[in-house]
């Protein structure tokens, strides 16, 4: 079994951060979006992996190398991005006919992955949503078996959304039918689809059966990817390097801190992940995910993304409030 992690996106929804930092890399929950997706296959067993990369693809093959040297990696470039279809289609020669796990950058998923590796037939990950219309669907049939996938549809016969997580057995057959639908300028959106793909299959033959996943992480737009890291936060119970200096600082958790902080005078919590080498004094921070490197003095964030090597200094204010006194500073419902 070799896994198939497409991170080729520019992450448009989620800029500025993107124009630096690939979509995959961006902080999560004390992790990256990418090492969630990594650790999970590899608990699992899977160690033969291939990264289609593209914009700012060095910085996804640098962390793969330095923080998995032991797994079998490969990386493939998609310098013009065409799509899922066109995506997968450039990893034909490194993977031959060995069965496949899809799982695109974007999606975290929770699902038993040994359980779908050793399925008997080929098998896509749904989960049910209010409004299908952005996704591809999934339409199953009495007996079980996916009859019918749809990108995107305008008129969904089915609320099973396709969430990004694919076992493919019939791998030969797949790479036939991605280039039959590239061949015949197939597309959905302007794009060689993936799911034009698996709908080839399936109309010739091939069975496909829906595993339901228990929780799907929405990382790809600021709002969603602060709600997954508080959720995952929870999860994972948080985690606070031993390296750190903390003065005159409470933490409210679930909270993530990495090495090297340097924290003063200050709230943290709950919800937030910091990354390495952080320095914040006067800081009362919730509900928010702060870069590397940064630099943060005198401020009060909330559902706040903040990148790294950045610097963000408030203004000091010095108060004298009697009693039975409201006051707003100001700012305190906006991002």
């Amino acid at each position: 079994m070799k896994a198939i992690i497409p991170v080729a996106g520019a992450g448009t929804k989620l800029r500025p951060h993107t124009y630096t930092q690939p979509k995959a890399l961006i902080p999560l929950a004390g992790k990256t979006n990418l090492s969630i997706i990594i650790d999970q296959l590899k608990d699992a067993g899977i160690n033969d992996f291939v990264f289609i990369i593209g914009y700012l693809g060095e910085k996804i093959q640098d962390y793969v190398k330095e923080r998995y040297p032991q797994l079998n990696c490969h990386f493939v470039l998609q310098n013009e991005r065409h799509g899922t279809g066109h995506a997968i289609n450039l990893t034909k020669e490194i993977i031959g006919d060995d069965e496949i796990l899809i799982v695109l950058g974007d999606t975290i998923a929770e699902y038993d992955v040994k359980e779908i590796i050793n399925a008997p037939y080929s098998m896509l990950g749904v989960k049910k949503v209010d409004d299908p219309r952005n996704f591809g669907v999934a339409e199953i049939e009495e007996d079980g078996f996916i009859n019918r996938v749809v990108e995107k549809p305008a008129i969904p016969k089915s609320n099973m959304a396709l969430v990004g997580v694919y076992k493919i057995k019939e791998t030969a057959f797949l790479f036939s039918c991605i280039q039959k639908i590239i061949a015949a300028n197939i597309k959905s959106y302007d794009e060689f689809n993936l799911t034009d793909a698996l709908e080839c299959m399936i109309q010739n033959g091939v069975k496909f059966q829906p595993f339901k996943v228990q929780n799907w992480f929405d990382c790809g737009k600021k709002e969603t990817l602060l709600e997954s890291n508080a959720t995952l936060l929870k999860k994972f119970g948080g985690n606070i390097a031993e390296e750190h200096s903390f003065e005159n600082t409470i933490i409210i958790p679930p909270v993530s801190i990495g090495e090297g902080c340097d924290i003063k005078n200050s709230v943290i919590g709950p919800n937030v992940a910091i990354g390495d080498h952080s320095k914040l004094n006067h800081a009362i921070i919730k509900d928010s995910i702060i870069g590397s490197y940064s630099n943060l003095y005198e401020i009060v964030l909330n559902t706040s993304l903040i990148g790294s090597d950045a610097e963000v200094k408030g203004v000091s204010r010095s108060l004298n409030i009697g009693d039975n006194t409201a006051i707003d500073l100001g700012g305190g419902h906006k991002n």
